[in-house]
Parts: C-alpha cells; sequence; structure tokens
C-alpha cells in the first residue's frame, strides 16, 4: 500500500540476513526443548535430549492435569448450580401452595423461618417482602396517588418558577422538606449505575423517581435523604409500583430507619453502642484492632444501614440478606454488619486505618452468599444473657 501511493519500492533484505532471523525464531516454547539446535550452535548431548523430552512430558501432563481440574471445577459450578434452580423451585410450590395462603399461622413456625433463611424464590419475594413488613401506616393506592400527583405538581412548579440556587436554599430548609424533590434528580442516575435501569431513557427510570417523589410529599418531615433510593429500587425491581410505595413507606417508618433517615444523633449512637457491644463479644481480637486506630462503627455502618446493603453488596446477595431481615427485623442488618467483619477478619487485622475505611466502603465483588450466611450464622447475638433490644 506504501509503494503504491509513493511509487517507491521498498528494498528486500538480503536472504541471508531473513534466512537468520528466522533460524533464531522458536515456533514456540514447546520448540526450544524439543527442535534440534540451529547448525551454527553445537547439537544437543543424548542425555540432553532425554531430559528435555521428560520435561516436556511432563509439561504436557501438567496442561492436562490442569484442564481435567478446571473441567471438574466448571461440572461442579453447574451441578451447584442446577440444585439451587431445583431447590427454589421445590421451595417456590411450598411457598405458593401452603405458606402464603396461610401466611398468619405459617410464617413463624420453625419449618418456614429455616426455608427463610435458605432465600426466598424470586418470584414470591416480593409478596413476602410486603406481608412480612406490613402496612401498619394503612397506605392505599389511591393515597399513593394523591401524593404523585402533588410530587408532579411541584415539579412543575420548580421548573417554571425556580431558579438552581432558590432549589438549594429550599433543599437545605427544615420548614420545606419537600424542596428535596429536586434532590431526587441527582441520585436516581447513581443508583445501580452498572444496570442501566435506572437511568435516564431507562425502563425504572421515571417509577423510581414517583415513588421517591411521591414518598418526600407523604413524609415532608423525613423528605428525601441519600441512600433512599436504593431501597426503593430494590422494592421496584421486585413490586409493583403502588405495592413498593407501601413497602418503602412502611419499612422507613420502623425505628431504626426512621433514626438513620432523620439523623437522630441520640438513637444513632445508641445503636452502634449496641453493635459494638456484640462486636466485642463475637470478634475480639478485631474489636481490639480497630480500637488502637480509633475506628468507629460510623465510618462503615452508615453506608450499609442507610441502604440496607443493596449498595454495597452483589444485588442478589443483598436481596437474600433482604429476606431475612424481613424475617428477623433490624437486629439482622447489625448481625450482618458482623458477619462481613467476621468473613474478612483476617485481611482487615492486617490493615491500617485508610485501608480498613477502603476496603469497608468498597467490599470486594466477589463476595458469595453461602460464605457470608455461614460467617453470620456463627455469630451469637446475645450478650450476658442479654438480647439484642435489650442491650
Amino acid at each position: 500500500e506504501y509503494e503504491a501511493r509513493t511509487g517507491r519500492m521498498c528494498k528486500p533484505p538480503p536472504p541471508s540476513a531473513r534466512r537468520k532471523n528466522i533460524e533464531f525464531e522458536p515456533l514456540s516454547t514447546t520448540a526450544l526443548i524439543l527442535e534440534d539446535r540451529p547448525a551454527n550452535l553445537p547439537a544437543k548431548s543424548v542425555e540432553e535430549a532425554l531430559r528435555h523430552r521428560q520435561e516436556y512430558d511432563e509439561m504436557v501432563a501438567e496442561a492436562k492435569k490442569r484442564e481435567i481440574k478446571e473441567a471438574h471445577k466448571r461440572k461442579k459450578i453447574m451441578r451447584e448450580r442446577f440444585k439451587q434452580e431445583e431447590n427454589i423451585a421445590s421451595a417456590m410450590v411450598i411457598w405458593v401452595n401452603e405458606i402464603l395462603p396461610n401466611w398468619e399461622g405459617m410464617r413463624a413456625t420453625r419449618r418456614v423461618r429455616e426455608l427463610w433463611w435458605q432465600g426466598l424464590p424470586p418470584s414470591v419475594r416480593g409478596k413476602v417482602w410486603s406481608l412480612a413488613v406490613g402496612n401498619e401506616l394503612n397506605i392505599t393506592p389511591e393515597l399513593y396517588e394523591i401524593f404523585l400527583s402533588r410530587a408532579k405538581e411541584r415539579w412543575k412548579s420548580f421548573s417554571e418558577t425556580s431558579s438552581e440556587n432558590d432549589i438549594e436554599d429550599a433543599g437545605a430548609s427544615v420548614a420545606d422538606r419537600e424542596a428535596s424533590l429536586e434532590l431526587i434528580k441527582l441520585d436516581i442516575s447513581r443508583t445501580f449505575p452498572s444496570l442501566y435501569i435506572f437511568q435516564k431513557g431507562g425502563p425504572y427510570h421515571d417509577l423510581l423517581h414517583s415513588v421517591l417523589g411521591a414518598y418526600t410529599c407523604y413524609r415532608p418531615d423525613v423528605g428525601y435523604v441519600q441512600g433512599m433510593s436504593f431501597i426503593a429500587a430494590v422494592l421496584i425491581l421486585n413490586l409493583e409500583e403502588a405495592d413498593a410505595f407501601i413497602a418503602f413507606a412502611n419499612l422507613l417508618n420502623k425505628p431504626c430507619q426512621l433514626a438513620f433517615f432523620r439523623v437522630d444523633h441520640s438513637m444513632m449512637l445508641k445503636y452502634f453502642a449496641a453493635f459494638e457491644v456484640f462486636f466485642e463479644e463475637n470478634l475480639p481480637k478485631l474489636f481490639l484492632h480497630f480500637k488502637s486506630y480509633s475506628l468507629t462503627p460510623d465510618i462503615y455502618l452508615i453506608d450499609w444501614i442507610f441502604t440496607l446493603y443493596s449498595k454495597s453488596l452483589p444485588l442478589d446477595l443483598a436481596c437474600r440478606v433482604w429476606d431475612v431481615f424481613c424475617r428477623d427485623g433490624e437486629e439482622f442488618l447489625f448481625r450482618t454488619g458482623l458477619g462481613i467483619l467476621r468473613l474478612y477478619e483476617d485481611i482487615l487485622l492486617q490493615m491500617d486505618f485508610i485501608h480498613i475505611a477502603q476496603f469497608l466502603t468498597k467490599l470486594p465483588e466477589d463476595i458469595t452468599s453461602e460464605k457470608l450466611f455461614s460467617c453470620i450464622a456463627a455469630i451469637q447475638m446475645q450478650n450476658s444473657n442479654k438480647k439484642w433490644a435489650q442491650v
């Protein structure tokens, strides 16, 4: 192509030079062992040739061994996945035919609690969450529509009359927390960014906007707080719009969530203090290590509690944490936190303040439900015969 454009001919290298290069270019790592040396080098001795042949055979055997091992690993993963799918299918039948029709009578039985611990089948997850969270606030779909209409009116008035500065001032005003409606727009695009479904133009963007806007009008005393978008998003993925709003409002009305989202410092400190009691009880070495760096629970717990682990853990694992949280209540959120610390205890003991804070803020992505839940199961939520609520 270069010659055609320039009209200049490239001078080919002399044949001897080309031949020399080829002679010294091994075809593969195998060639280095098996092929004879170039003519200008001394030939291999018989012993060396045998040794090279043996090394080559060992390399082939090792490669085959690795291949067999990988094949076994793949088969094991497939078997486990198949078994998991079978368990989910059989569990779904039990949930649909036996448990849900007799919810009040069966929810507290040992059999149901054990089945619940193993994770809810995705097809019944939303229904079970709704029933477990309850509707103490007696919110109806009609009430949701009323507050959604109010939110839409507020958005319209913002876009017509408010400057950006006015919005910022209004957002900071405690007297008018509904103004935090405008802050929602910023946060929605940051919600599960890797899924793309909540970003502008995505199928769930407007839905998430609606649920959060309606809640902000329903509870102007709380308003919109960062982290809420993750909780609403998880509910939207598992429930219909109005049902997601009802569960969302009732969930945020629980004592722990209300304390955190209203930034009730005295209550938050009580939760942190209780967490530290069980931290010291279950993981004394790590507790002392954190103490030596004055590393307090608020540094990592606030983010975990605010989003109910949906931002910190892989989504499927976060949903499984939610399953048991709906069963056991707020205690399980703190038990999960201790389970994470137990899972990574050996790593954390080697780290200083900065690295611990960074690690706990962004947990490894390869965390599995089996490992985490075995660590959570090992956490004892009892201190001097006192349970979580008493502590």
